[in-house]
């Protein structure tokens, strides 16, 4: 599919980019005025990979996601003011407020969850496989992680394990250059990291990961293969993260020169060009137009919602009427 040549397809692209640089625009606004706690890890500079890759997939499919991972719930379908009210600890959230950026979980669109610890996602997206397999059906898990989780034994046994048995998972790598402070380069002797790929007898591919067409595309041809039963592939998507780490990443460790010279790649001004001789653009400033309202219609509907009920806590650890 040619995400620039339809025009349908080419607004749904680019107004979820914008949506996704905006909502993550409004969560370091609200966290910097003191309106949001703990803490967040924002994607921007990263929205191709996700709307790409979730551009391949079908109702029906599973994703897994990161601590980095409003970008997946978003194009996986989410609902903004359930994303927000969680970060914002009311009870209309999607974990009731309880589980904040990183435990989003939308299971009603296949979101199985961002999670806390790296490559913890990995073996839940196999596991998720394997009961596609066990019930007989047709659908593809995919599994989103950082270069920073291709380190990690759950990484290589969830890979392995998926290899072995053939299952229908696709790993998709959203190469951003750094675990934390560390350089991917530094971390790994090979030159790419879906070279890994090539251990556990699947394939491997690397591909820009600021241009959601390439992601689309390798993410597709994977599940594809997958739900043909022809088991898991990897994907290393080289793309890069505007912000720091977290909120409490000071940024020492890469230069000013390096940054702009990633934001000069603007993967949504790209997009923008690509789709230039599709959509208008009085169209195209709709997307960013319609981006804007969503996320902030989302953020007056969390503020308006009850505060978390500290005293219904254990309600999602004990069972009701249990002895």
């Amino acid at each position: 599919m040619d995400l620039t040549k339809d025009a349908a397809t080419a607004r749904h692209a680019l107004r979820t980019m914008w949506t996704i640089r905006r909502f993550e625009e409004a969560v370091d606004d609200l966290f910097a005025r003191g309106l949001m706690h703990g803490t967040m890890h924002l994607s921007i500079g990263q929205e191709a990979v996700p709307v790409g890759a979730c551009l391949a997939l079908r109702d029906g499919d599973y994703i897994t996601s990161t601590h980095r991972g409003h970008g997946h719930c978003i194009a996986k379908g989410a609902r903004l003011d359930a994303m927000m009210a969680e970060l914002l600890a009311k009870e209309t959230g999607y974990c009731r407020g309880r589980g904040g950026s990183m435990h989003i979980a939308d299971v009603a669109t296949g979101n199985l969850g961002a999670n806390g610890i790296v490559a913890g996602g990995v073996p839940i997206a196999t596991g998720a496989a394997l009961s596609v397999r066990l019930r007989g059906g047709d659908a593809v898990a995919v599994s989103f992680f950082g270069d920073g989780a291709v380190n990690e034994g759950a990484w290589h046994e969830g890979v392995n394990l998926a290899a072995v048995w053939r299952l229908p998972v696709v790993f998709v790598c959203e190469n951003n250059q750094y675990g934390m402070s560390m350089p991917a380069t530094r971390a790994a002797r090979v030159d790419r990291l879906a070279e890994r790929a090539a251990a556990y007898g699947m394939p491997g591919v690397t591909v820009d990961g600021n241009d959601p067409q390439a992601v689309h595309d390798a993410v597709a041809d994977a599940v594809h293969r997958a739900r043909a039963g022809q088991g898991p592939a990897l994907v290393e998507a080289l793309t890069y993260r505007w912000k720091g780490h977290s909120k409490s990443d000071k940024n020492l460790y890469r230069t000013r020169d390096e940054i702009d010279a990633w934001r000069e790649r603007d993967p949504i001004a790209r997009f923008e060009r690509a789709v230039a001789g599709t959509l208008s653009e009085p169209e195209i400033a709709d997307c960013r137009e319609q981006a804007v309202a969503a996320v902030r219609a989302a953020v007056r509907s969390a503020h308006a919602a009850p505060d978390a009920d500290a005293g219904s806590l254990t309600d999602a650890v004990y069972a009701e009427g249990a002895a």
